[in-house]
C-alpha cells in the first residue's frame, strides 16, 4: 500500500494549521458511532489529540482503533481516516510543544484530579476532499 497523498492545496494546509476543532469519530463496543469535537495538531502525516485516559474516546479506541476525523466546515470538507495509536507519558516534546503553540495549553495536565492523560496519534491512511478520495 502506498502512503496517502498529503494535502498540498494552500487553503487545506491553512485549515489544518489554523482550525481549532476536528470531529473525531470512534466506535463504541456495541458498534454505534461516538462523535465528539476535539483539539488537535497535525505533525507530518499524523493527527495528535489529547484525551483523558478514562474518556469514552479512549475506551472505544482500546477495542476498535479505526477512526475518522472531519474538520468542521461541511462546505469544504477535509476528512481523514486511520488507525489510532494510544500513547502514555512521557510524551514527545514536539507534540507537547505543538499543542502549547496552537492552544496555549499543556496537553499533559490531567483533566480531572487523579486521572491520566493519553495522546492519540492517527497516521492518515486516507484523505477525502471535495471531489476526491485518496
Amino acid at each position: 500500500m502506498t502512503a496517502p497523498r498529503f494535502p498540498s492545496e494552500p487553503a487545506v494546509l491553512d485549515r489544518l494549521a489554523g482550525d481549532r476543532n476536528v470531529w473525531l469519530c470512534t466506535t463504541r463496543p456495541d458498534g454505534s458511532p461516538h462523535v465528539t469535537p476535539v483539539w488537535f495538531v497535525l505533525i507530518g502525516g499524523s493527527w495528535w489529540i489529547g484525551v483523558d485516559a478514562a474518556s469514552v474516546k479512549a475506551r472505544n479506541l482500546a477495542h476498535a482503533p479505526t477512526v475518522s476525523l472531519a474538520l468542521e466546515d461541511g462546505a469544504r470538507p477535509v476528512v481523514a481516516e486511520g488507525e489510532a495509536r494510544l500513547h502514555r507519558a512521557p510524551f514527545a516534546t514536539e507534540v507537547v510543544d505543538a499543542f502549547a503553540a496552537k492552544y496555549a495549553w499543556d496537553v499533559t495536565v490531567p483533566y480531572r484530579p487523579g486521572s491520566d492523560r493519553l495522546l492519540i496519534e492517527v497516521p492518515v491512511r486516507r484523505w477525502l476532499f471535495v471531489g476526491s478520495a485518496d
